[in-house]
This record gives C-alpha cells, structure tokens and sequence, in this order.
C-alpha cells in the first residue's frame, strides 16, 4: 500500500492555501479583483481561470468534507482558530490591522483544506484502513 509522506501533507496544505489565496487575498493581487477590475467583462482567460479555479474548489470541498465530515472541518477550524487567539494570547501575533486578520483567516482556511485533502491517506497510514467511496 502506498502511503503518504510529510512532503506530501505540505504540499497538499501549500496548494490549498495556494487556491484560497489565488482566489481572494487583501493584497488586491487575486481573481476577485482581476475580474472587478475594469474593463468589466468576461473573456476568454478569465472564463477559463474561473473554471480552473471552480474545479479546485469543488476538489478541496469535496474531498476535505468527505474525509473530514461536517464535524471535522469545524473542528479543525475551530483548533486552528484557538491556536491563532493563543498566539495572541502570548503576544506571539500582535495585530487589530484587519487586512492582517484577513491573511490569517485565508491561510487557516487554506489549511484546513490542505488537511481534508491528505486526510484520507493520513488514516490509511496510521491504521491501515483505506476509504472507498
């Protein structure tokens, strides 16, 4: 059985955050605001980045909410969320800036669906059980 390796995981949690953030980030460099940007219209390119980025998505909700369940991905949401306020809590992040919390939401966003999509293979490897659907 082949497994799953650290690499992997990253990678897997470095695209989604990718997705997420090619999506909509507060930098203004994002889909979001190529496609407001004037001229307004659709085009060709960016019909096509649009569906690329739907199949993404569709990808990552999919699978993360089938290896994770409902209950999971609010979980995980919800620890990394209480492990941002404990890093506020440390005086570890320091910030009220709302742009900066957007960063932090995106990427915890990111993160969580980088985990649903190496979920699956993390507990094939750990107990030795596959999911099939």
């Amino acid at each position: 059985m082949q497994g799953i390796s650290w690499s992997g995981v990253v990678t897997r949690i470095v695209l989604a955050i990718a997705l997420v953030l090619l999506t909509f980030n507060p930098s203004g460099h994002s889909f979001y605001h190529w496609i407001s940007a004037p001229p307004p219209g659709i085009t060709a390119v960016k019909a096509f980045a649009a569906v690329a980025l739907l199949i993404g998505w569709i990808v990552c909700l999919r699978t993360a909410f089938v290896a994770l369940g409902l209950i999971g991905v609010v979980l995980c949401a919800a620890l990394l969320g209480t492990f941002v306020w404990l890093l506020f809590d440390l005086n570890v992040l320091q910030t009220t800036d709302s742009t900066a919390l957007a960063w932090i939401g995106l990427v915890i966003l990111g993160i969580v669906l980088g985990i649903g999509l190496s979920w699956a293979l993390i507990r094939a490897r750990t107990t030795g059980q596959l999911e099939v659907q």
